[in-house]
């Protein structure tokens, strides 16, 4: 039996793993004015959507709880978002920046 769920448990993250890996980041438009606005990294979730707002260029790293890479990318100033499908808490990590996020 233990074996029986050891074999669907690694099924199950096969799985995740190919449909986390197709994940984009989309970069928003913004007005000239809203970007003066972003002073500091800012990290948000809601409805299946991490958004991410910078003052500069930045890298940023999202991880399952677990510590499976769900994305890595490298986004411009601005408003980026990562639409992720399965609902969770995700770690995100931008710099020295750790935030745990729940969506």
């Amino acid at each position: 039996m233990k074996q029986k769920c050891l074999i669907w448990l690694a099924g199950l993250l096969l799985t995740c793993n190919v449909a986390v890996a197709q994940l984009q980041w989309r970069e928003l438009p913004i007005t000239p004015a809203q970007e003066q606005r972003i002073v500091d990294v800012e990290i948000t979730g809601k409805d299946g959507v991490i958004t991410v707002r910078t003052p500069r260029r930045i890298t940023v790293r999202v991880f399952t709880i677990l510590g499976q890479n769900v994305s890595m990318a490298t986004l411009n100033p601005g408003v980026s978002e990562l639409r992720i499908g399965a609902r969770g808490i995700y770690i995100v990590k931008v710099g020295n920046l750790t935030q745990k996020v729940a969506l």
